[in-house]
């Protein structure tokens, strides 16, 4: 019972960091119909210029939850930044174009930011300082570290804060008019080009916090650190049902649980042909089962049709 305790608090860790990277792609959907590949780099980009800016503040004596509060905004405006860029330069003189020719630039622009990481940041991993306690807490068998807490504690706050956006405030209703019809809501006083950028700078700010939650996590930052987790995301915003916030963080927490006990129960099951680093398997199986089952997801799409 221990080990199935300690994987569902490891599933729950995981499956927030997914959140905090599907809330972003959700999001972007909503509103332009976009699946945005080059948000999981965006990430990466947050979590190597954290690693920078505590680099070069480590020898100033701060304790690392002050290094954590200088490097989160200094990287959230960072990739804020970049988005905004990447949305302005790349996406928007294709909005009418093709469905396919913004899916092939999402894929350049991804390809792009990774080599720019690796030429500014070098191709080799590199550690990223403990900033938090690594003493892990005791709850009568399984155990979490501070790390881990502050995840979920982050990501439950991050839902809530955007819940409250979308729905109660003006840009909100704005984005919410955009998603509807660009048109309509251009006629009665919305700039869609700016609920447009607002949106991929939000997205780009909960991916920057996801790319430094991810790395104190894992100890590690790298040019590629960015594909998977923006990947495993993008299929827990489509799990959950994507275009829907609550649906997003829902999918991201499922896949994060099937893929956590999976991998601690996945060699038993086989009789050791397979190991942990196949848990994969179990993510993805139980994606198609439910996109089978409910292809709108599990929550469904709140989105409404475009006039």
């Amino acid at each position: 019972m221990d080990i199935f305790l300690q994987q569902v608090i490891n599933g729950l860790v995981l499956g927030s960091m997914y959140a905090l990277v599907a809330l972003g792609y959700t999001m972007v959907y909503g509103i332009v119909n976009l699946i945005n590949f080059a948000h999981g780099e965006v990430l990466m980009v947050g979590a190597m210029v954290a690693f920078t800016v505590v680099s070069l503040l480590g020898d100033s004596g701060l304790p690392g939850w002050v290094l954590l509060l200088i490097a989160m905004p200094v990287a959230m405006l960072v990739c804020a930044a970049l988005n905004f860029a990447i949305e302005k330069l790349a996406y928007r003189p294709l909005r009418t174009a093709p469905r396919l020719a913004p899916l092939i630039t999402a894929m350049g622009v991804s390809l792009l930011l990774q080599t720019v990481a690796m030429v500014i940041w070098k191709p080799n991993p590199k550690p990223f300082p403990q900033l938090l306690p690594v003493d892990p807490i005791d709850l009568g068998g399984p155990v979490i570290t501070i790390t881990q807490m502050l995840i979920l504690l982050v990501t439950a706050i991050v839902l809530v804060i955007l819940m409250i956006l979308v729905n109660k405030t003006r840009l909100g209703r704005a984005m919410r008019a955009t998603a509807e019809s660009p048109r309509v809501a251009a006629l009665m006083g919305v700039n869609p080009d700016r609920v447009i950028s607002a949106t991929f700078v939000i997205g780009a700010a909960l991916a920057a916090v996801a790319g430094i939650m991810w790395a104190a996590n894992y100890g590690t930052v790298q040019h590629a650190m960015g594909f998977l987790p923006g990947l495993k995301a993008f299929t827990a915003a489509v799990l959950g049902g994507i275009g829907n916030l609550p649906g997003a963080v829902l999918g991201a927490l499922l896949l994060g649980l099937v893929e956590a006990i999976g991998a601690g129960y996945l060699g038993d099951l086989t009789g050791g042909v397979l190991g942990s680093h196949y848990a994969d398997i179990f993510a993805f199986v139980a994606l198609i089962l439910v996109l089978t089952l409910r292809p709108s997801g599990l929550l469904g799409e709140r989105v409404a049709d475009r006039a």
